[in-house]
């Protein structure tokens, strides 16, 4: 259980926050837990943590330690304890649900190992959805769907349905529906958890070309060492902090 007291000292400004550097994210005194019966399980503990504009970022570390739960809440998918999350000075929780939910639809892309795509439709419908979802004219839908497609190769795959690709082109379909309203972060969790050597490698290439094309921020969390070693840093979740690795 995280110790009240503790808690209230960050609370009357304790602890020094007013060192931060206009970072595109920062975290702030962030705290995350969770009840497992009668315990409490903190996995995040007041961490601080700030990412740059158009950085690549990989979190590793044991399965456990909370790699999904931080990159939940950059993504605004949960809800932290305590603390604040700010993209470009702006704490993203103080939004109400639905200012939240439009802020993460015009902002955020992600990409998950299981890829969650809709198997009745094709790769074009697929990647409509966040165009759909905003509003925007169904033309202008398959138009943005299209123009992405191509670009992560799959522009001879635009009306087959999913369930007719490949895992790695699966996997791009994916890619393109998360990238497909030009997101200034992608989250990735274990994007290449299910795919082969070969198909790994070309999504590895296909992330780190779109940051560089896009200038977006990609956070990626991963076991694949091969794929951290290409982000520009790599973190881990050390007694509820983020710490850098070499």
């Amino acid at each position: 259980m995280v110790d009240q007291q503790e808690r209230n000292s960050k609370e009357n400004g304790e602890k020094d926050v007013g060192n931060f550097s206009r970072a595109f994210i920062e975290v702030r005194d962030l705290w995350k837990g969770f009840d497992d019966k009668k315990a409490r399980i903190d996995i995040l503990k007041g961490a601080d943590f700030q990412i740059a504009s158009a950085e690549t970022l990989a979190i590793v570390g044991p399965s456990g330690i909370g790699k999904s739960t931080f990159l939940n809440l950059l993504g605004t998918l949960d809800r932290p304890d305590q603390g604040s999350v700010l993209f470009q000075g702006e704490n993203v929780f103080q939004f109400d649900n639905e200012k939240l939910a439009k802020f993460r639809n015009e902002s955020i892309g992600f990409v998950f190992q299981f890829h969650h795509l809709l198997p009745e439709f094709s790769a074009r419908e697929n990647a409509m959805m966040p165009c759909l979802i905003q509003g925007i004219s169904k033309e202008r839908a398959m138009e943005a769907a299209e123009r992405i497609l191509v670009r992560v190769g799959l522009e001879n795959r635009l009306h087959h349905r999913v369930t007719d690709l490949s895992g790695g082109e699966q996997q791009r379909v994916a890619l393109a529906r998360a990238l497909v309203l030009n997101p200034s972060v992608l989250l990735a969790d274990e994007p290449t958890g299910n795919l082969d050597k070969k198909n790994s490698e070309q999504v590895h290439n296909l992330l780190l070309s779109l940051n560089e094309e896009l200038g977006m921020v990609l956070v990626v969390v991963t076991h694949n060492m091969e794929l951290a070693s290409l982000m520009s840093r790599r973190v881990t979740i050390l007694d509820g902090q983020m710490a850098e690795m070499a």
